[in-house]
């Protein structure tokens, strides 16, 4: 299977980074900022309701995003600060770190954003990502009643997603 870089992507999961951490979360958004999935699978504390959470998840991208761009040592042209950039273009970013939750995030050239949200001492997650976005291409866009920019409700996806992620876990 071909991946957007050119990279070819074996159709077996790659092998874990880390082992014996713990995925919290994961969003799946579009370049809209709808949220095409959440998945939980350890997340005790819920302290928002739904949309407000996907609101600031997605907020948080978009600021994240566009701080980095801005902070480009390499290129001159910075634009606005919060102007949306094209995915691959400008300095950005793959994950950050607090001392209670790793956040990992991948943005396709569709503009398909998955966030990963794992224990802290999670290793690098950027082949984990790529893999779940070929889960997504072949369950989901694949499928011919599948509506682009509806919620994701395959259960051939959520089975993989979950089989994928308790093996990285």
């Amino acid at each position: 299977m071909q991946f957007f870089g050119g990279s070819e992507i074996s159709p077996s999961p790659p092998v874990p980074t880390a082992s014996g951490n713990n995925a919290h979360m994961m969003y799946v958004f579009n370049r809209n900022g709808v949220c095409l999935l959440y998945k939980e699978w350890n997340r005790p504390l819920h302290t928002l309701n739904p949309q407000q959470d996907h609101k600031l998840m997605f907020g948080l991208l978009f600021s994240l995003k566009s701080l980095t761009a801005k902070m480009d040592p390499v290129n001159a042209d910075k634009g606005n600060l919060g102007v949306p950039q094209l995915p691959g273009q400008g300095c950005s970013f793959h994950s950050f770190r607090t001392n209670t939750y790793k956040l990992s995030f991948m943005e396709t050239p569709s503009g398909i954003k998955i966030i990963l949200v794992t224990h802290p001492k999670t290793g690098d997650l950027r082949e984990a990502l790529k893999y779940i976005y070929s889960l997504y291409v072949e369950y989901v866009v694949k499928n011919p009643i599948y509506c682009p920019g509806s919620p994701i409700k395959s259960e051939l996806f959520n089975t993989a997603l979950d089989q994928y992620v308790r093996s990285i876990s």
